[in-house]
């Protein structure tokens, strides 16, 4: 039975290395680490023999894009050429094909980013990456040599740029893998080893009298349409603000009411899944009559071709008299996390929907999906939970679960 995507979301890692087919010899790879990798088997034209070729990672590349690929080393062996020779000729290394060129390429399609963004993560490779590994052919660049390369930082105590550095090469890898520059990211080998930063607590109101009067006030928000919805869905879906400024009408399932984010945007480059309650819903059906037509559910105000600034909802947060150090808008995933805590739910829910690291990193691979029935009505409790304290501290009893 050829695969879906539905099915592959399903799949977990086992203790051994196993496969699952698609067609055409296309099958998925899923190892112990989490890892899960695109491969193709065929016989090799002279010698007959079989052979693996490797065609990328999933989510970088997804289903069709894997189907694409395998058709076209097929219609390589078709007139006799082995793609994996093939393969190697293409593969000698050229400037497009080290780092820092790929690196620069990557950051030129950074469309959705502001300049103070794009500014900082071009300093902190010139700074960091280039001098060590800018020159060196992307396939050549070994898990052992990306440690060496981000201990640098965390050796002078700059644990965050360490772990910033580890991201950011990361997603050059993730970039190079379907470009034909790399087959595999070597940082997916360094989860647990680094050190981690220490917790940075954010302005959040959290008393349930108060979550009430932020709710009628964000009601109250006399500013732009779009940055009221950004406010309200800020409450409803509690995601990082980058995640929600960065928002795209085309991760909306409508039939299934969830919002998919693409690994590339999470911060720990795991795909998240969002189910969005009534509420939700109803103002996305709002905004899609304004900025539908859009890749972004929030267009810039300064231009349609890039999506809201960082600063968007702290702003407004201010100008309806909460400061940063009252409430801002990362502040909604802790306003999230206790009020739902002390209702009683699932704390394993809890900390899914927020997409927190997994202590485990096998476990974290596939966990996006995990609970994602219990989350959903839990979802739709918080919503209604918003509704009672917005109306005056009228708490409609919300059912939960451990």
């Amino acid at each position: 039975m050829p695969l879906t995507d539905a099915r592959i979301r399903t799949l977990k890692p086992r203790p051994t290395v196993y496969r699952v087919a698609d067609r055409d010899g296309l099958c998925l790879e899923l190892r112990p680490t989490g890892a899960r990798l695109w491969r193709m088997r065929y016989r090799r034209p002279v010698t007959g023999k079989a052979n693996m070729l490797g065609l990328g990672t999933y989510p970088a590349m997804g289903l069709q894009e894997a189907r694409r690929a395998c058709t076209e080393a097929r219609a390589l062996l078709a007139v006799g050429i082995d793609p994996a020779e093939a393969r190697k000729t293409a593969a000698a290394p050229g400037d497009n094909d080290r780092f820092q060129p790929v690196a620069v390429e990557w950051l030129g399609k950074r469309d959705d980013w502001s300049a103070a963004t794009l500014a900082k993560a071009e300093a902190l490779l010139a700074t960091w990456a280039y001098p060590w590994i800018g020159k060196r052919p992307m396939r050549e660049i070994t898990p052992t040599d990306m440690l060496h390369l981000i201990q640098r930082p965390e050796a002078q105590g700059k644990v965050e740029t360490a772990q910033r550095l580890k991201q950011r090469c990361g997603q050059i890898f993730r970039y190079g893998i379907p470009t034909g520059r790399c087959e595999r990211d070597p940082t997916t080998d360094l989860r647990g080893v680094l050190k981690t930063v220490k917790t940075q607590h954010h302005a959040a109101i959290k008393d349930r009298k108060r979550v009430g009067e932020l709710m009628r006030s964000i009601d109250g928000y006399g500013g732009s349409f779009v940055t009221l919805c950004a406010l309200k869905l800020s409450a409803l879906t509690f995601v990082r603000p980058g995640e929600l400024r960065r928002w795209e009408w085309s991760e909306i399932d409508v039939d299934a009411a969830q919002w998919h984010i693409p690994a590339a945007k999470m911060k720990m480059g795991d795909p998240h899944i969002v189910p969005l309650a009534n509420q939700a819903l109803a103002i996305i059906d709002e905004l899609r009559a304004v900025t539908g037509r859009r890749r972004w559910l929030f267009p810039s105000a300064r231009g349609c071709d890039r999506p809201m600034s960082e600063n968007t909802v702290n702003l407004a947060l201010k100008a309806m008299g909460y400061d940063g150090k009252t409430m801002v808008a990362h502040g909604f995933r802790s306003t999230a996390s206790t009020l739902l805590n002390e209702a009683g739910w699932n704390p394993d829910w809890i900390e899914r929907q927020l997409a927190h690291a997994e202590p485990n990193a096998i476990r974290g691979a596939y966990n996006y999906a995990q609970w994602l029935p219990d989350r959903r009505k839990m979802m739709q409790a918080w919503a209604d939970l918003l509704d009672g304290l917005r109306d005056g501290g009228r708490v409609i009893p919300i059912r939960s679960a451990r």
